[in-house]
């Protein structure tokens, strides 16, 4: 049915090498496997057209070919009932499939809602001027990923993160503040912004200067909060949490409860699943109640 491999964009794959071929392989890129079988007519009329957008695609996914007659083994384990079936694996995972031999402007538009968008690409730029420290560059590129899709939420947040790194704190938390809450990448924009807050809260502070403070005066919580905020950013977790902890106890309305506030904060920087997290949720909820 198909010819020798098109520039490794089109493959054989079997029961043996699905996981290493497939599986494996969609953690970098897209791969449609086409389950087929040599006596099936709409298999016939399905795979030229899977093979000509493979080499017109050239390499933005990869078209993975299984004769379910010589590899019924994953064929099963899927499910897969009738062919020609198309499923696309991501990340490890199929997310998303039709079945039968569908024209070509339909099978188009499957491939095309697996592959990155223009924003997602200058956003993957960003990421990666970002992360040469070449700054201004990254804001540029996030911010032409957002000129392209406003709601491109992985863009708003890299864009944020740039701001922050430039010391354009406010302009940087007003922008993640804007990311919905319950979405995936407002967790990552609480950090940021958590973060950014320890650090002008700290900042112009030095350890023992606080620490001496607070010694001369216990109840000076402005002190106590400003030393927790430093050993957060610091990340040293438990002595912070420790110090916040003993501003809730001593003025839980200080900096607008922002003791209680910092403590929710850091509980998502470290993991709401650590034993850190849960050890020092029970410890608040006892001062609180």
């Amino acid at each position: 049915m198909m010819q020798a491999t098109t520039r490794n964009f089109i493959i054989d794959v079997t029961d043996q090498t699905f996981a290493a071929e497939v599986l494996e392989r969609s953690k970098q890129v897209p791969v449609v496997v086409d389950f087929w079988a040599e006596w099936c007519g709409p298999c016939r009329m399905l795979g030229p057209v899977l093979e000509k957008l493979a080499v017109e695609y050239g390499g933005q996914f990869i078209l993975a070919k299984m004769d379910v007659d010589r590899n019924p083994g994953v064929a099963m384990q899927l499910g897969i009932q009738g062919i020609p079936a198309v499923k696309a694996f991501m990340n490890g995972k199929m997310v998303a499939q039709f079945t039968g031999a569908l024209p070509e402007p339909q099978v188009r538009q499957f491939i095309d809602r697996l592959l990155p968008s223009k924003a997602d690409l200058l956003a993957r730029q960003g990421f990666d001027w970002e992360q040469a420290g070449q700054l201004a560059m990254a804001e540029t590129n996030y911010k032409a990923a957002l000129q392209e899709e406003p709601d491109h939420y992985p863009a708003m947040v890299g864009l944020g993160r740039t701001l922050l790194k430039q010391g354009r704190i406010e302009e940087g938390k007003a922008l993640l503040e804007k990311i919905p809450p319950g979405s995936r990448e407002r967790q990552v924009a609480d950090s940021l912004i958590a973060t950014a807050e320890f650090r002008q809260f700290a900042a112009g502070h030095t350890e023992p200067e606080l620490r001496a403070k607070i010694t001369a005066d216990p109840n000076d919580v402005a002190s106590r909060y400003a030393l927790a905020c430093l050993l957060a950013t610091e990340e040293r977790y438990i002595e912070a949490l420790d110090e916040f902890l003993e501003v809730v106890r001593r003025d839980r309305k200080y900096n607008d409860d922002g003791a209680r506030k910092a403590m929710l904060a850091l509980f998502n920087l470290i993991g709401e699943e650590e034993e850190l997290t849960r050890q020092y949720r029970r410890k608040l909820a006892n001062v609180l109640f």
